[in-house]
């Protein structure tokens, strides 16, 4: 990481945070030291993600998320949400030709046109247009889950700057993953060291 995370020790809400993290993962994710300077943020991220996940499918949520992920070339979140498609509702080498092209992977074409505007509101959501929205109204999806799509596509675009700009490697847990898996998934910095 680019700056030194706080001692556990020195606040409370940090203990929280990394008892947290320990009981849920067993260990302490990057993210979380990254956010060690500002607990407040951490528990304020941790509702929003809450309330976005809460009204969208989560197979929805994660293919949302994994577009956002991989345009704006977070291997961390690519890595974690490509994991929970893999683990929940796809075979790892369909998640991989997600992160690749997604356009080319074996999806629907509503999955295909999520994809498309999760990564457009992502990166580069002043150029999107009414056809946009027009176009997954036409492949079913209504204007709540359209929004909810957006939610995740640009919290995603807060998180992931945020973990980029403190320096935050993807932890080197992933490295259990399939290599080929984790190779198609690194779309950014690399896993960290250790």
């Amino acid at each position: 990481m680019f700056i030194e995370p706080r001692p556990e020790d020195s606040d409370p809400a940090i203990s929280a945070i990394y008892d947290e993290e320990r009981a849920a993962a067993g260990y302490v994710a990057n993210y979380a030291k990254s956010f060690s300077h500002r607990p407040e943020l951490m528990e304020a991220w941790a509702g929003l993600n809450k309330t976005i996940k809460k009204n969208l499918d989560l197979r929805l949520y994660e293919l949302a998320t994994l577009a956002a992920a991989t345009a704006l070339r977070s291997s961390y979140c690519s890595l974690a949400h490509g994991e929970i498609l893999a683990t929940r509702f796809y075979e790892p080498g369909e998640v991989a030709a997600m992160a690749t092209d997604h356009a080319a992977a074996p999806l629907s074409p509503a999955d295909t046109a999520l994809m498309d505007y999760a990564a457009k509101v992502a990166v580069h959501a002043d150029t999107v247009t009414q056809a946009d929205i027009d176009n997954l109204r036409q492949h079913g999806f209504d204007d709540a889950t359209i929004f909810d799509i957006a939610s995740a596509a640009a919290a995603r675009a807060f998180f992931t700057k945020l973990l980029e700009a403190v320096g935050a490697h993807p932890d080197a847990e992933y490295s259990r993953l399939d290599p080929m898996f984790r190779a198609a998934l690194t779309v950014g910095k690399p896993l960290a060291e250790g």
